[in-house]
């Protein structure tokens, strides 16, 4: 038996619960159904943010928020010109959510619970008639150019389903991918984007929760990053490592997770400007031992760890510094090197640089251009961004200009 739709969404996520609603609400009449394979539907969105749900970011100028997207960043110009930040948060407050802006731009529900958006969907979703249908897992798709039929068929392990447009939403799903090959689309291969780095050094050994602002490059390449890293019992984490995951992706990927960072924990004090720093800092307390006090913005703890790896012993004075020990600690300081061994990913921030090829979609409209009436929304194309927010904004941007297309 078939079951007849106008359009059918595979994906029970964020992008295809946005493009559901947004379609429903601007054309009452079509006959809209969800197809998600797991029991649960919006899992990602209830564990993203640390369960509080990173809606969008505070960047309400098209041609900055573009610049977050390590791919994507061209595309994406347009279709944000039709649907910002700004205008996430004025339907999101249309539908009942209120959010707010935190101090690093992120935005959140005032509630801070994720389970507030989740909500939001489930309650649109039903008041619109949409029907949402968990356990059904597509198995295969046929496409009507083949089938000499005007209609797609999508057949799930228990169910046929049969509709006039197609849109899949389905974030990083190899299956779906392969399925899509054999329709002929490019799909650039998946590879990690978000990741921590995992380093085993002597000189962070101690620190696991310590925080400081820097700059991060990658030896040997282009790769350059600022911002807050995190010291981690794996190694380093926090925005500045992040972000250089993301915009890295491929490179480091290339290079088997195996590279080597330098580490400005002074973030843009070069080391000439260190040196002449320390050598006042050596007149002015001459007396007092080294170690014992961080004179710039960063903990103590790091501080000491840092004179340590410069070969000055624990109750030396500054006065007793010699040449080479100023050198040495004004290099570690500026450009400390750290050999980085492999990466951890983490399930809640886990984002996948890959998917269709953006040469095959078009933007006005997220539909293929290859076949009629087949679309597409959010992660499965070869779009990412760095954390912070952003991902979910592709989410609703491309629902959003699909929903319209339609």
């Amino acid at each position: 038996m078939n079951q007849n739709f106008d359009i059918i969404i595979v994906g029970g996520g964020a992008a295809g619960f946005f493009t559901a609603i947004n379609i429903v609400e601007k054309n009452p009449k079509l006959k809209v159904a969800i197809l998600e394979r797991g029991a649960e539907v919006l899992q990602k969105v209830r564990i993203s943010g640390g369960g509080r749900c990173n809606v969008t970011h505070a960047c309400f100028v098209p041609n900055e928020l573009v610049k977050y997207y390590p791919r994507g960043e061209k595309e994406l110009r347009g279709p944000f010109h039709q649907f910002c930040s700004g205008d996430t948060i004025e339907w999101f407050e249309k539908h009942g959510v209120e959010l707010k802006i935190e101090d690093d731009g992120r935005m959140f529900p005032v509630s801070n619970s994720s389970q507030t958006i989740i909500e939001c969907f489930l309650t649109a979703t039903q008041k619109l008639g949409i029907e949402v249908l968990t356990g059904q897992s597509v198995q295969s798709i046929f496409n009507p150019e083949v089938s000499g039929d005007k209609l797609w068929k999508i057949e799930t392990q228990n169910e046929n389903y049969i509709a006039e447009k197609l849109i899949l939403a389905t974030g990083s799903n190899p299956k779906v991918w392969e399925m899509l090959q054999t329709y002929g689309h490019a799909i650039v291969s998946p590879v990690p984007s978000l990741f921590t780095f995992n380093i085993k050094d002597s000189r962070i050994k101690e620190l696991p929760g310590v925080a400081a602002q820097v700059t991060v490059k990658v030896k040997d390449t282009k790769l350059t990053s600022t911002g807050p890293l995190l010291i981690t019992h794996w190694g380093m984490s926090g925005p500045a490592v992040l972000k250089l995951s993301a915009w890295g992706a491929r490179i480091l990927h290339d290079k088997n997770y195996q590279f080597t960072i330098f580490v400005n924990w002074l973030n843009d004090i070069e080391t000439t400007e260190a040196e002449k720093i320390l050598k006042d800092l050596k007149q002015e307390h001459a007396k007092k031992s080294v170690s014992k006090k961080s004179h710039f913005d960063f903990p103590n703890r790091l501080w000491e760890s840092l004179v340590l790896a410069s070969g000055i012993e624990g109750e030396t004075k500054w006065a007793d510094l010699s040449k080479v020990q100023l050198q040495n600690l004004s290099n570690q300081l500026t450009k400390g090197t750290f050999q980085v061994n492999g990466k951890s990913t983490f399930k809640e921030e886990f984002v996948t640089a890959g998917g269709i090829d953006l040469k095959e979609i078009n933007f006005k409209t997220m539909e293929s251009k290859l076949h009629e009436n087949l679309y597409f929304a959010g992660e499965i194309v070869n779009i990412d961004a760095i954390t912070g927010g952003f991902n979910f904004q592709n989410a609703w941007t491309s629902g959003f200009i699909l929903a319209n297309a339609i």
